[in-house]
């Protein structure tokens, strides 16, 4: 099925920072949907080297870039953001960089654009309970990554002129060099005895990349209709907020399962947690549903680690 099929405009769906986790997992998705890619990498050589899929080279955060980039296009979705930078640079590519895609989007008429935010926007402090997307966000002291995130999915809000999604996924695992919870995070764990604690019961939301992709991918091509209610699909001309998580699992699931295929023991604490869920209703209701289940997640990440 093409993108003009699938969402009555001609044009390739545009991945911002194609060469990442969920940007090359995103490419794929697209490609085996048949629809066409035009891939955003800031060096050669770096898009998914797929049937279908284009490599555009640039700086996304150039606004003398964005125009030849987007034009003609479907879609566009964004996936970028300097996580573990300072502030400034946070700042600079994330709120500055996705806002600018987002308002060139709209100038340039996409119809449709599809952000992968995070579900670190809203406030998970022991004692906070479920979250769904009418929950309260993060503070101005929180951790700079999450202001920094909340800020751009503000940013994207403001831009109005465009179907806007905004993809809430926990944390969010899959096999790569770059994957934070599959393999920086487990080298932490093995080098850094401190890495190694955390309160048994405290939930670890999380999802599959392979699951968000197929979600961020059936929304840019319009897979999921557009409707007046964000309760069933996008709002048309909207933002829409989009929680997208998997099952229960807690801390004790992940690092117990880090720990033992490293060989060292975890340190469980009695500290107070957060031990709701994330819900993902919202996402249910426009047709998404996980595949990827929990054992075979924490199978994958014992896997790459042994």
């Amino acid at each position: 099925m093409t993108a003009s099929s699938q969402s009555g405009t001609a044009g390739p769906v545009v991945v911002v920072g194609a060469n990442g986790l969920v940007g090359s997992r995103t490419c794929v998705a697209l490609a085996a949907r048949g629809v066409p890619v035009r891939a955003v990498v800031r060096r050669p050589g770096t898009a998914p080297a797929l049937a279908g899929v284009e490599e555009v080279v640039g700086d996304f955060t150039d606004a003398t870039f964005l125009p030849g980039a987007l034009d003609g296009a479907a879609a566009v979705v964004t996936t970028v953001h300097p996580m573990g930078s300072d502030r400034e640079t946070q700042e600079q590519v994330g709120v500055g960089g996705n806002g600018g895609v987002a308002r060139a989007a709209a100038e340039a008429g996409v119809p449709r654009l599809v952000h992968v935010s995070t579900a670190a926007v809203y406030d998970r402090s022991p004692g906070a309970g479920d979250v769904d997307e009418s929950s309260a966000l993060v503070g101005d002291d929180d951790n700079d990554y999450s202001v920094t995130k909340r800020d751009t999915d503000a940013a994207i809000a403001a831009a109005d002129g465009t179907t806007r999604v905004l993809l809430r996924p926990p944390a969010i695992v899959g096999e790569s060099e770059s994957s934070v919870w599959n393999t920086l995070r487990p080298a932490a764990v093995r080098d850094d005895p401190s890495a190694r604690s955390a309160p048994p019961e405290g939930t670890w939301a999380w999802v599959h990349v392979d699951d968000l992709a197929a979600i961020a991918a059936d929304v840019a091509t319009g897979t999921v209709a557009s409707s007046e209610d964000g309760s069933t699909g996008p709002v048309e001309g909207g933002c829409t907020a989009l929680n997208v998580a998997a099952g229960p699992a807690t801390q004790r699931d992940y690092l117990g399962t880090v720990t033992d295929a490293l060989g060292v023991e975890p340190t469980w604490t009695d500290e107070p947690a957060w031990t709701g869920r994330i819900l993902a209703g919202r996402a249910r209701a426009w047709g998404w549903e996980p595949r990827v289940g929990l054992d075979d997640a924490l199978a994958e990440i014992r896997a790459g680690l042994t």
